[in-house]
């Protein structure tokens, strides 16, 4: 299997950034750092935690990236979990 198998095509890359962006210039800074830094990298279950994650509203999204609220209970299981992590650190 090649080196890059299941890692995202351009065009769905550049779907997904187009998805990603947002209300909030916060959240728009911390999603461009995320794919400044990640986006070549990114696989499939990746892209299903941050999908997740972009499904919420835009204060909440916030909320959980500035670990204002508990993020728990936190819906798509340990990937979305860590997609949040990935997005804090940037």
């Amino acid at each position: 299997m090649p080196p890059d198998a299941g890692l995202l095509n351009d065009a769905r890359l550049r779907r997904l950034r187009w998805r990603a962006r947002r209300g909030l210039l916060e959240n728009d800074l911390v999603l461009d750092r995320f794919f400044a830094a990640h986006g070549n990298a990114l696989d499939e279950a990746t892209v299903t935690g941050l999908d997740h994650l972009l499904d919420l509203p835009d204060n909440e999204l916030l909320d959980l990236l500035l670990e204002r609220v508990d993020d728990s209970s936190l819906a798509g299981g340990i990937e979305t979990r860590r997609v949040l992590e990935m997005l804090r650190r940037c």
